[in-house]
């Protein structure tokens, strides 16, 4: 299947931190605009301080142009006339929620056929309102989807999903059931065939040390991820494991994608393997949701020196899955 040319609606994140000249940066390369048609959802305002800021003002279009991206101006839920920089606030996290909510509400009516979103702050999103754990759990509100969704991590070569994600430690245990284990691998599986993977290889994580041993340091991997593993083989995945955590990365080589049992798990060896590129995929949802795998970073805002690896990244993968959608 050949991808054609997406559309991707794009929002600046939390407007304290690094997100807004991080896209500005993004959108001064001309290979930006020549992979994707570019919906900004922002306001002039916005985009005058991402230029700013970046040293890359942004040149951008009020109706469809060629070459540029086309301003979808949310200037009336601006929540006040300039955000306070470097910090966590409610007005911060409003601005970055309306944005997102007309991104969702353009991918329903079917104009955009994939998002990408700047950094967000979750502490100013909650100072906003925001009930849910995470963007992700909004997404799912917002959209009205019930079915299985996780946070997926991208790096080049490899992918994670996982089975929990925000929650404590001391609830890890009794979201790890065979049901999630077998959803969660599922996705990852059709994640990767949108991404152009043809033929995924999917590594399974135990949940505890030693992949158990045998039942002396639980029973998860007997009774619910090794059942798990072999119902998504019986659908024809090609998958193995549940392998010790602690070892399975090294292997990294011999997957495409590996399946996690919490956050870290498959967290902090991401971040190890390449911070600077790692991006962070919504899955589970109707239409493709990138953003990169890193934070605010109010400590760096306006000094030039926060990496776009991450979000190139991001935006290059939500063309590349948007593309084959906008043809499947």
């Amino acid at each position: 299947m050949t991808a054609a040319r997406p559309r991707v609606a794009v929002t600046l994140g939390d407007p304290a931190g690094i997100g807004p000249e991080l896209i500005a940066r993004l959108l001064a390369d001309p290979e930006t605009t020549a992979a994707a048609d570019i919906v900004l959802i922002s306001d002039e305002d916005e985009l005058k301080v991402a230029g700013a800021d970046s040293g890359a003002p942004i040149a951008f279009a009020t109706e469809p142009a060629d070459g540029l991206p086309l301003l979808h101006d949310n200037g009336s839920a601006r929540p006040v006339p300039r955000f306070r920089r470097r910090e966590s606030t409610a007005e911060g996290g409003r601005w970055s929620l309306a944005n997102l909510r007309s991104a969702l509400d353009m991918a329903c009516r079917g104009e955009v056929d994939a998002i990408l979103f700047a950094p967000l702050n979750k502490t100013s999103l909650h100072l906003a309102g925001m009930t849910e754990n995470d963007e992700l759990r909004w997404f799912e509100k917002v959209l009205g989807v019930e079915g299985f969704t996780s946070e997926l991590n991208v790096l080049p070569g490899l992918w994670t999903a996982r089975v929990t994600s925000h929650v404590s430690i001391g609830q890890v245990a009794e979201g790890v059931t065979r049901e999630n284990v077998v959803s969660a691998g599922r996705l990852l599986h059709e994640v990767l065939l949108e991404s152009s993977v043809d033929h995924p290889r999917i590594g399974v994580c135990a949940l505890n040390p030693h992949a158990g041993e045998g039942g002396k340091f639980g029973r998860h991997e007997i009774e619910i991820i090794g059942p798990a593993v072999e119902d998504l083989a019986g659908e024809g995945i090609d998958v193995r494991g549940p392998f010790p955590s602690d070892t399975i990365f090294l292997r990294a080589k011999e997957f495409d994608g590996i399946l996690t049992m919490y956050h870290d798990q498959g967290q902090i060896a991401m971040k190890l393997l390449g911070f600077d590129g790692g991006v962070t995929i919504a899955g589970g949802l109707p239409v493709p949701i990138c953003t990169p795998a890193h934070g605010t970073a109010f400590d760096v805002v306006g000094e030039g020196v926060a990496n776009t690896g991450s979000v190139r990244n991001a935006f290059d993968l939500a063309v590349r899955i948007g593309g084959r959608r906008r043809v499947g």
